[in-house]
């Protein structure tokens, strides 16, 4: 008998990145196991990456109720004579105004707990008679934005539905609220609020084992893991990375670069290696890259011939330059949360079989995940020595082969029916 779940999610297509992709390919998967995925998500949201690409793989029959959406950055860019501004291009800015830091402030302290608070109420409103009339038989939040948990919490508590809460990013222990100048009463409000989304919720998900064990210790409770990972069908038909040429040495980058995700210690080692070699250096950076690392290229001759920015691209595209790639960059970052950072494009890297440089915590989770796929190794950012190291053996080495064996528990289609059973769990008791 087939159930239905509604899910609640900020990002949807034709957003980009990886947190769109989880939940789009669990929607694609999902009905595979008995369950029909329901989603709701803003008609009107305010986001960077757009990748009209993916409004192509939402499948025909999935039921998408799109609810409109106000957000007080709307405002702040009708004041400011732009199109969007939102909290992360306006914490970029390296000069700030009186308006660009009291919108920082007023995002940091009035808007609990993130700029789509506005939607909670209305949405809870539209919602509460469709889940009452028995529409559905589960709900499931996914944040960051973590104000879709306050709409699965207040969903759970009018209807009694069971609840799963997806945490892609921590709450109270983020490293983006670091960013803010919040004050302490502020931090305790989050740390209220989440607490509340982890004693009330049936079950807890996560996208990685520290994620897992830290979550666990604030809650008291088990938490389920439920990794991101790779749609074989993603890739092309006929894809095949190309033949390394002996000399050279061409790097690819896919995602995006910002202010904790620092790519400057992998260029350094560059020039440093192969400064004086005649060794041809390449390095393609696609996806959003930072300003202040584009005006760190630009002010350097040697590595401003050498690195090059494609800009965004769609999903697809994106292959063509991984098949050109002799080696595929992973930047992740160099912070508090950085033992559990596993991008979503980790498991895309490992599916095209090119080796992984990557810089990061040598112990974290990627680098355990690299290390089982035989793909690349983990090295810190601070570790010039050890960067240079492995571009060296990089140059002189042919291209490895990843272990397939150990990527089989990644593959998006696992991962959903794992999803299905903890639903399964927390509906049939």
């Amino acid at each position: 008998m087939t159930r239905r779940v509604l899910i609640v999610t900020y990002y949807w297509p034709p957003s980009g990145g990886s947190g769109v992709q989880r939940w789009l390919k669990f929607a694609k998967y999902l009905p595979e196991t008995d369950w029909e995925p329901v989603i709701f998500t803003p008609e009107n949201p305010d986001f960077d990456l757009k990748d009209e690409s993916l409004e192509k793989e939402v499948p025909q029959q999935l039921e998408v109720i799109k609810f409109p959406i106000w957000e007080p950055y709307q405002l702040f860019s009708k004041v400011k004579g732009k199109t969007k501004t939102h909290p992360g291009r306006l914490l970029e800015q390296k000069e700030k105004g009186f308006l660009e830091k009291a919108a920082i402030w007023a995002r940091a302290n009035l808007l609990i707990p993130d700029p789509r608070v506005f939607w909670i109420k209305p949405s809870v409103k539209f919602l509460t008679d469709l889940a009452k009339s028995g529409q559905f038989q589960a709900i499931i939040t996914t944040g960051p934005p973590h104000s879709m948990h306050l709409i699965g919490r207040e969903l759970k508590r009018k209807t009694g539905l069971p609840w799963i809460a997806d945490f892609r990013d921590p709450w109270s222990q983020w490293e983006f609220l670091d960013t803010l100048p919040m004050t302490s009463w502020v931090r305790k409000k989050h740390i209220q609020l989440e607490q509340t989304v982890l004693r009330e919720a049936n079950a807890i998900l996560t996208i990685s084992p520290t994620f897992q064990k830290d979550l666990e210790k604030i809650a008291n409770r088990r938490i389920n893991l439920l990794t991101n990972g790779f749609d074989p069908a993603d890739i092309p038909a006929g894809f095949s990375p190309k033949e390394k040429e002996p000399g050279k040495l061409h790097l690819v980058y896919s995602g995006i670069i910002d202010a904790i995700r620092n790519p400057i210690p992998l260029m350094e080692a560059l020039k440093a290696e192969f400064g004086q070699s005649e060794i041809q250096i390449d390095w393609t950076f696609v996806g959003k890259v930072s300003e202040q690392v584009k005006e760190y290229v630009r002010q350097d001759e040697w590595l401003s011939k050498r690195i090059h920015f494609a800009g965004y691209v769609s999903h697809r595209e994106v292959f063509d330059f991984y098949a050109n790639a002799d080696v595929l960059v992973l930047i992740l970052t160099d912070t508090k949360n950085a033992q559990g950072n596993i991008p979503g494009k980790l498991f895309e890297y490992l599916a095209t079989g090119v080796p992984v440089l990557a810089l990061g915590d040598p112990e974290g989770d990627s680098a355990r995940i690299l290390k089982e796929a035989e793909a690349g190794q983990v090295i810190r950012h601070g570790n010039q020595m050890g960067i240079q190291a492995q571009l060296r053996a990089l140059v002189s080495t042919e291209k490895s082969t990843v272990n397939l064996e150990s990527l089989a528990q990644f593959s998006r289609k696992n991962l959903t029916h794992q999803l299905a059973r903890i639903l399964d769990e927390h509906t049939l008791s």
